[in-house]
């Protein structure tokens, strides 16, 4: 799936951060571009933008799409 399909959604992304620590995590997806997702982390209940280089999976959650 590409990234801009989740744009509007809530996904689990896998994600390895600088220091080369992977994650999961459950996300509201914003927007896609320039290399950078904008996504809302439903467990830190904080904004994030990751990197796309930096993904490693992510998959849809099953259900409606938020809006």
């Amino acid at each position: 799936m590409r990234f801009e399909q989740l744009v509007g959604r809530r996904a689990d992304v896998i994600y390895e951060d600088s220091k080369g620590i992977i994650t999961q995590r459950t996300v509201t997806v914003y927007s896609v571009r320039d290399g950078q997702m904008k996504v809302f982390d439903l467990m830190k209940q904080a904004y994030r933008t990751l990197k796309l280089e930096r993904v490693l999976a992510a998959q849809p959650v099953l259900g409606r799409r938020v809006s």
